[in-house]
């Protein structure tokens, strides 16, 4: 039986996993959950499970739950994150808080050798060098949650890799990694028209169901632009490209020298590759399971002049340093300017590119160096308005 922390447990990956350990009380033990604000749903998780540890991060609405709930939280602040990835009785963590706000937490679950189910992006996009130098040296399994990443993890493995992510660098026979997109809610609008965008129009989704922040990130395409550089530390390779796939039922592919191609499919639910995660290394059926081939599928390049945030977060990539780390945190700000109607849809990749245009590029040394510059950059940002 694993023990489970889950950090982020009332989003919709936190909820996700839940129902899978629901199904399977004999494989799994919650001994953990961490929310950000979301108590009522949180106090109910508590209930149900029974976790040693309960965690709020927010100190103002800490308050508020226990006037409601009476006293059912372990702890409270940003600490609770990391206090829970520490657990003593912790097999597995699952890191599926949004932002950087949850690097601190991955880092010390690597420290503490933890497995870790990862789904929190930033961390790796901010601090991928040195926490994949930490899971190296500790040994520790970081597998991803992320539907593209998952994908890779699975393809890789399908031409001869083990689906660890810590084995090393990628087979030389390796030519390529290809994310896949969705192309977002405003696929072929042209700019004049994406000056119209209203905050409802970005929130929604035509395949996925998400958190605000993570489907706006779609919307602008940064998301895939995040998660180039996440692919970059788990597979340790710099060979990652992105293609335009409506139907988002191909995940991701791996290119081979030989010109083979291995792709991993399923339908867009985030189910599929949490269960893969949680089950490694075996596979255990998941509620209707059988793929029904009925599906066209279409392949088209990105359109980099409209939509730019990928193609800027290839070149940070490339760049290295402390590039990205100023490229997510101004997009984090930006998203939240423009989910508080404070700018225009466009803005967004506006702001996040003249700051990295703008932004002294420093080598990594630590995560409080990483967090310092998050926080420079994101105040600055929300302050530009």
């Amino acid at each position: 039986m694993k023990n489970v922390v889950i950090l982020g447990s009332t989003g919709s990956i936190g909820t996700s996993v839940l129902n899978i350990i629901r199904r399977n009380p004999d494989k799994f033990k919650v001994v953990g959950l961490v929310s950000n604000v979301n108590y009522d749903l949180l106090h109910a998780q508590a209930k149900e499970f029974s976790p040693e540890f309960v965690g709020l991060c927010s100190e103002k609405h800490a308050i508020e739950a226990e006037k409601k709930h009476g006293k059912f939280l372990t702890e409270v602040g940003e600490k609770a994150s990391i206090i829970a990835s520490s657990l003593k009785s912790a097999d597995t963590v699952v890191c599926a808080i949004v932002g950087v706000a949850g690097m601190q937490s991955v880092y010390s679950a690597v420290k503490e050798r933890k497995q870790i189910l990862l789904a929190n992006k930033e961390s790796l996009v901010s601090g991928g060098e040195i926490i994949m130098n930490l899971a190296h040296k500790n040994d520790v399994e970081i597998i991803p949650l992320d539907s593209e990443h998952s994908a890779i993890w699975q393809c890789l493995a399908g031409g001869g890799r083990e689906r660890s992510v810590i084995n090393g660098a990628i087979p030389l026979s390796v030519d390529k990694i290809i994310l896949t997109a969705s192309g977002g809610a405003f696929f072929e609008k042209s700019k004049d028209e994406l000056k119209k965008v209203t905050i409802k129009d970005a929130t929604t989704h035509p395949n996925w169901s998400m958190g605000k922040k993570i489907t706006v990130d779609s919307s602008t395409l940064m998301n895939k632009g995040l998660e180039i550089i996440e692919a970059r530390w788990l597979f340790n390779t710099l060979n990652i490209d992105y293609v335009i796939h409506r139907e988002s039922i191909i995940h991701g592919l791996v290119e081979y020298s030989d010109g083979t191609q291995i792709a991993c499919l399923y339908p867009p639910n985030m189910e599929y590759p949490i269960s893969t995660a949680l089950f490694h290394p075996q596979r255990e059926e998941t509620p209707n399971s059988q793929f029904k081939f009925d599906k066209t599928l279409s392949f088209l390049p990105p359109d980099e002049e409209t939509f730019i945030l990928p193609k800027l977060a290839k070149e940070c990539m490339k760049e290295g340093g402390t590039i990205s780390t100023v490229l997510n945190s101004v997009n984090e700000a930006a998203v939240e300017l423009f989910l508080n109607g404070k700018i225009g849809f466009l803005d967004i990749q506006k702001i996040v590119s003249n700051a990295v245009n703008l932004a002294t590029n420093e080598k990594v040394n630590s995560i409080e160096q990483l967090l310092n510059i998050h926080n420079y950059w994101f105040n600055k940002t929300m302050n530009s308005v």
